[in-house]
């Protein structure tokens, strides 16, 4: 402006004075309807509302990590469960495998104990007949010789064949 009024013409008539009032009259005319108190206000309650909710996101993310870590107790709670489990599991059937083993042992003494009593009772069943065939063939060459006269050659010849049938029916 200064340099304006320097040339020799007035300032009043400058274009760019005119535009410096309005401007300034704007401004005015903004303090005085409160335009930039209520901008303040809304930049207030924006801030404010950024706060709230950086709040709530810090809050949203203690919970979240309050989760998390619940979780993480739980899943290793369940692993550990899982492994007891397993153990028991283990136990059992080791248990089970020993139980069986013992059983079958057991089964197989029976088992064989059975067997030595049938083959101790066949042998004494072929004893038996064994011995009654001895005193069938005793009983039947003692009656020839009580029925007939016997010479001794006939004595000789029965006895004989008496040791002979013995050892046939034996074997």
């Amino acid at each position: 402006m200064l340099i304006m009024a320097a040339k020799g013409t007035p300032f009043y008539l400058d274009p760019t004075f005119w535009v410096a009032v309005c401007v300034g009259l704007f401004f005015l005319v903004l303090v005085w309807k409160g335009v930039f108190k209520s901008m303040g206000q809304a930049l207030d309650a924006r801030a404010d509302k950024i706060k709230a909710d950086l709040d709530e996101a810090r809050r949203l993310r203690e919970e979240a990590q309050a989760l998390l870590a619940s979780y993480q107790r739980k899943q290793k709670e369940a692993e550990e469960q899982a492994e007891g489990i397993i153990q028991q599991a283990r136990k059992d059937a080791e248990a089970m495998a020993a139980k069986s083993r013992a059983d079958l042992k057991d089964r197989l003494e029976r088992r064989a104990a059975m067997a030595e009593a049938k083959i101790a009772s066949a042998e004494a069943q072929a004893l038996a007949e064994v011995r009654a065939k001895a005193a069938d063939l005793a009983v039947s060459s003692a009656e020839k010789l009580l029925k007939g006269n016997l010479t001794s050659a006939d004595h000789t010849s029965l006895v004989k064949e008496g040791i002979a049938n013995m050892g046939k029916t034996l074997n």
